[in-house]
């Protein structure tokens, strides 16, 4: 079978994957990164839920996606992971570099085209995790069960109705999370500071909504970005050419991709085993 040919890629935009929660798409995420051969990538945020982590739920395909990245890694493409409020935990390792991945709370990149990127996940401008960080939490494990109860709805629409997928879950989730913007003038705050420091753009994560658009205020313009999640959107953001974009996955054109590109799966032993060899591989470059 012919291999996938690979989309170059200045930079990839991930953030919201939640990686450990019942939510995540990671069988489609890995399907897409397997498309994309990017030069940088900016994890933004909230990449593997700690908050939710429970250590009897990590499917392999969770574990595929972490060793996809570690590839990466060997093969020297720039990785900054940028800490977002569910993977918090990771803060207190901010600086810390090894091989091609760095952990930073925040990401200042000069574009090929001479303009200045910003990246940042986005929680410090959310008041409910400001003030009321035990309701966030609460939140997020009632939106985790939400999903669940949406799966199965969908089997159910699917199987025995035939009819197509029901999206209560992110219906419910869009108007909570609208609410939130409005109340925090998330995007424009975002904004009013990336143009006071003069930046030509603002990349964003945390509130699952993906979005290209230009804000002005008083004293500039400046071009906001929000990569999306893995959770409901399924989109990044990718930059190449001098152009950003937002991807969104399709589901049966990556599925016709995947046919073509099929290897023995590996066991979640065999994949961590192989995790620990590239992480010793990296050490020692």
């Amino acid at each position: 079978m012919d291999a996938i040919k690979k989309r170059k890629l200045d930079i990839l935009v991930l953030s919201d994957v939640h990686l450990g929660t019942y939510g995540c798409h990671a069988k489609e995420l890995l399907l897409y990164l397997k498309t994309v051969k990017p030069k940088t990538v900016i994890l933004n945020g909230d990449i593997i839920d700690i908050w939710q982590f429970n250590k009897r739920y990590w499917p392999k395909s969770h574990m595929k996606v972490v060793k996809q990245l570690m590839t990466w890694m060997g093969k020297g493409v720039k990785i900054y992971y940028v800490t977002g409020n569910h993977d918090e935990m990771l803060r207190r390792f901010t600086g810390f570099k090894m091989g091609s991945l760095r952990i930073v709370n925040k990401v200042i990149l000069e574009l090929d085209d001479g303009k200045t990127a910003w990246f940042f996940h986005g929680d410090v401008f959310d008041v409910t995790m400001q003030h009321s960080k035990w309701l966030a939490k609460l939140g997020a494990v009632g939106y985790d069960t939400l999903i669940l109860i949406n799966r199965f709805a969908n089997f159910i629409s699917e199987k025995i109705f035939k009819k197509g997928k029901l999206s209560l879950s992110k219906k419910i989730k869009n108007s909570v999370k609208s609410a939130v913007k409005f109340i925090n003038r998330f995007e424009q705050t975002a904004a009013d500071i990336g143009i006071s420091n003069k930046y030509d753009y603002v990349v964003c994560g945390h509130i699952h909504q993906p979005e290209i658009r230009v804000i002005e205020n008083e004293d500039g313009k400046i071009t906001y970005l929000n990569s999306g999640d893995w959770i409901e959107n399924l989109t990044a953001l990718e930059y190449a050419g001098g152009k950003w974009n937002i991807y969104r996955f399709d589901e049966v054109e990556m599925l016709q991709m995947s046919m073509h590109d099929q290897e023995e799966e590996p066991n979640n032993t065999q994949l961590f085993d192989n995790l620990v060899e590239e992480f010793n591989l990296l050490k020692q470059s």
